[in-house]
């Protein structure tokens, strides 16, 4: 038996979802990096423009976690949640 075609990209995880985990894993290495006393606007931007992992400290696995979250992800979240914000 033959199997079916594909011909469409299926996504497994709903917006909402996927906005939940990276609204946790944002918050997860804020906390992280302001715990090893760093700036956590400044090196999660650093990041997300250079992505030099360097940025984010390994401190409770938050370089690891991060990196979980393809970057377009994270910057493609952070603009929808900014322009909704300023409506």
């Amino acid at each position: 038996m033959a199997k079916p075609e594909i011909n469409e990209t299926v996504s497994f995880k709903s917006d909402k979802i996927r906005r939940e985990n990276i609204s946790q894993v944002l918050r997860l290495t804020q906390e992280a990096l302001e715990e090893r006393g760093y700036n956590a606007i400044n090196q999660i931007a650093g990041y997300l423009i250079s992505n030099d992992p360097a940025y984010i400290s390994s401190h409770k696995n938050a370089r690891s976690i991060i990196q979980s979250v393809e970057r377009h992800e994270l910057i493609e979240e952070l603009v929808r949640f900014y322009l909704e914000e300023h409506k």
